[in-house]
């Protein structure tokens, strides 16, 4: 039997590309935490999460004390026994965002491993549905651009290929998002997708109004209307309106998931890889929209949501949204509006890693020799 030898933790803090706002908060900085485990047969995987600007020192000491030294010795081939044992070991701190990052880099190193030995790209080992998936672009739509900007972004979007666009809603008056939404669509016609994303920050009877404003303008969702935490809010909001509801980036676990879909409380899935707490959990959403009919258009990271896209027959759109450009070396390949999954054995993320070490401010080891169980 093979078994892990050793593991690496490292973090790197990203700074946005472009001012990005919205009617909660700004993104800070990414910070990039990366996993990589070795095993006594020589072979490697390596995976990451992330946050937004807080908690990435919080995710990687969960790594070094808790998770990383319980992967010594382990058959890295059995990930399904390894992802449910850490979430155990962790249930004081589960269901939660550190916990669910903190196994996401686990779980995304040990596929990327064994899908390395086995010779197969990510989303061949996953499904193998399609190999290419529509793409929105989500980096002019910002909730501090002025009207004129929020035209030409998007107008620069459709230029690019892409085959729609998000905007964020949320200006302190509907009046507002009602004329910047009419500006783009009369702009862009009805053939090109929008879609709109309020980021929690709305009430139950402002998300309703909202909603109905917006109807007129054929968006291909609503996302994240309210908090996340209620569900029934959402299921409500669905029901009195003909504007699909989007939810996904702020749950944790794929129960959460469940309790949305068996509510009627959604219409699009945006399970995030590294938020549900990596590919085996996320996969087992993609199934369950499935099952009950639902697109996937999942959240962020389009390095691996590229591939899972592909894995499974109900994901709709990637979101183009660049992060990573500076730690790889190739970035996601996109042709007439349509994202490719790589070909390439393992996650297919090309990492440079000259510039990791050149950019990390965290780096640890974690072996038999100083292994620490708690």
């Amino acid at each position: 039997m093979t078994s892990i030898d050793s593991v690496e933790i490292r973090q790197v803090d990203l700074q946005p590309k472009v001012r990005r706002t919205d009617a909660i908060q700004a993104f800070v900085v990414q910070e990039t935490v990366l996993v990589t485990i070795r095993c006594d047969d020589g072979s490697s995987g390596t995976g990451y999460t992330y946050t937004i600007g807080t908690g990435g020192s919080s995710v990687v000491a969960l790594l070094r004390d808790h998770l990383a030294p319980r992967l010594i010795g382990r058959d890295p081939a059995a990930f399904e026994a390894i992802w449910r044992d850490l979430l155990f070991h962790t249930h004081a701190t589960a269901v939660g965002a550190i916990t669910s990052l903190a196994l996401a880099a686990i779980d995304t190193a040990l596929w990327d491993r064994n899908t390395r030995v086995a010779g197969v790209p990510l989303w061949i080992a996953a499904g193998g549905a399609k190999s290419c998936t529509r793409t929105y672009s989500t980096e002019g739509g910002w909730l501090h651009l002025s009207e004129q900007e929020l035209v030409e972004q998007t107008l620069q979007a459709r230029a690019d290929g892409f085959l729609g666009a998000k905007l964020k809603v949320g200006r302190p008056h509907v009046s507002e998002d009602v004329r910047r939404l009419d500006a783009v669509r009369h702009a862009v016609g009805d053939g090109f997708e929008l879609m709109t994303d309020a980021n929690q920050g709305f009430t139950f009877p402002e998300a309703l109004r909202r909603a109905h404003a917006f109807e007129p303008f054929r968006l291909a969702w609503l996302e994240e209307p309210m908090p996340a935490e209620n569900v029934d809010a959402h299921r409500r909001l669905s029901l009195a309106t003909t504007v699909p509801i989007a939810v996904g980036e702020s749950l944790y676990h794929p129960g959460q998931f469940g309790e949305y879909m068996k509510a009627d409380a959604c219409a699009i899935v945006q399970a995030d890889v590294a938020r549900v707490g990596g590919i085996t959990p996320w996969l087992k959403v993609a199934h369950i929209a499935e099952a009950l009919n639902l697109d996937i258009c999942p959240h962020f990271l389009m390095e691996l949501h590229v591939s899972l896209c592909a894995a499974v027959p109900n994901a709709a759109w990637v979101e183009y949204i660049p992060q990573l450009d500076s730690l790889t070396g190739r970035g996601v390949r996109i042709e007439e509006g349509h994202a490719y999954a790589p070909d390439e054995p393992g996650l297919g993320i090309d990492w440079d890693w000259d510039a990791i070490r050149a950019a990390q401010h965290v780096e640890l080891s974690i072996d038999a020799s100083n292994r620490r169980v708690a």
